[in-house]
């Protein structure tokens, strides 16, 4: 092992519930891969989670967003807890981080693994491998709207939706760029059928940048049939693209299908590579949980290998990869959610022995593109 001349700095934000857990987790096996690896990492944490909120009134300081820009990517345990209403959460640090750092896709792959059966026939032979692409920044989650005649029989609630040509055309690029790298399927969710204005525009454009690429097969199906078909037979789909509320509805489903939502990653990329992107698991701070022991880590330790994979670190995030396959193998190193018996920290003690013990992968210096 050669020690890196590049610094790869990590803000870690454990955040609340599990997601302190986990959070330790990821810790402990990003040590591990640079004692191995020689990558370089500076891992920093923070504070900001809904228990800063009840002492501060905000969940990340005012100068939090200049804070984060001076690292190259960022890892979230989970945020949320009994107390502070989910909104106040969500646009307290998720949102406003995914916004500010322009990061425009929400990426969240989904695969069976072996050993893990998920509730569909077949279980764990149904070979499940897709990639959901969520546009992240813009659509049904705005902030155009308000309450009015508050107390009043009247009363009303205005939600509106943003849908712009920038924003669908680079989700749409990247859904189409990703597929061709994949097996060249790319299914856009819609629901043009229902709403009459958002979802024609998001039509017309993602058929507008597929147009461009004569080599990837573009189909367009309705969120309510597509989640249908994700339940019925999720083998047959390769990259989806979808408005931020429908992208995030399907890749919750979809990792439910595959077994648990323990083990769902995501990546909120700035795929220009001006901001850092943000890496965090699907699944929430699960308060019912907390402490116990049993919070799944795959979700995190996934999401720490998108993050090495977009920090120029591909064999350490690899070689994670098969150490996270090789533990969901076996009932002795899966947590109680995909019919195990482990713990957190027997989960993540196995990872680590994996690392440390590899079979198949290379344990030279990732010093790749310093």
């Amino acid at each position: 092992m050669v020690a890196s001349s590049r610094r790869r700095r990590v803000a870690l934000i454990p955040g609340d519930g599990i997601g302190v857990e986990v959070a330790e987790s990821a810790r402990a096996v990003l040590a591990t891969l640079d004692r191995l690896h020689g990558l370089g990492l500076e891992v920093e944490e923070f504070d900001w989670s809904c228990e800063r909120y009840h002492t501060h009134g905000t969940l990340m300081p005012d100068d939090g967003l200049v804070t984060l820009a001076a690292h190259d990517a960022v890892l979230l345990g989970a945020v949320g807890w009994p107390g502070v209403p989910d909104h106040v959460s969500l646009w307290g640090l998720l949102i406003p981080i995914r916004r500010a750092f322009q990061q425009y896709v929400n990426l969240r792959p989904v695969r069976s693994f072996e050993g893990v059966s998920g509730p569909l026939a077949g279980g764990a032979s149904r070979r499940i491998d897709l990639v959901i692409v969520r546009e992240n920044t813009e659509g049904e989650y705005s902030e155009v709207g308000g309450r009015f005649g508050r107390g009043t029989e009247q009363e009303m609630a205005v939600q509106e939706a943003v849908f712009t040509r920038r924003g669908i055309s680079r989700v749409a690029d990247y859904a189409l760029e990703l597929a061709g790298t994949r097996r060249g399927q790319v299914t856009s969710a819609t629901k043009s059928n229902g709403l009459i204005h958002s979802m024609p525009f998001w039509d017309e454009v993602v058929q507008e940048r597929a147009s461009e690429c004569p080599d990837i097969t573009l189909a367009s199906e309705h969120i309510d049939a597509l989640a249908a078909k994700l339940v019925l037979r999720p083998e047959q789909y390769d990259v989806i693209v979808a408005s931020n509320l429908f992208g995030d509805i399907l890749s919750d489903l979809a990792a439910g299908v595959t077994g648990s939502i323990g083990i769902a990653p995501s990546a909120n990329l700035d795929p220009t590579g001006r901001h850092p992107s943000m890496f965090e698991p699907v699944h929430g701070s699960a308060p019912d949980i907390a402490g116990q022991g049993l919070a799944n880590p795959v979700g995190m330790l996934w999401s720490v290998s998108l993050m090495l994979s977009q920090l120029d670190a591909p064999q350490s995030a690899a070689a994670l990869m098969e150490a996270i396959e090789s533990t969901l193998a076996k009932p002795s190193t899966r947590t109680p959610d995909v019919q195990g018996t482990a713990t957190t920290n027997g989960v993540t003690k196995a990872v680590i022995t994996t690392l440390e013990n590899p079979t198949s992968h290379d344990r030279d210096s990732e010093e790749e593109h310093a």
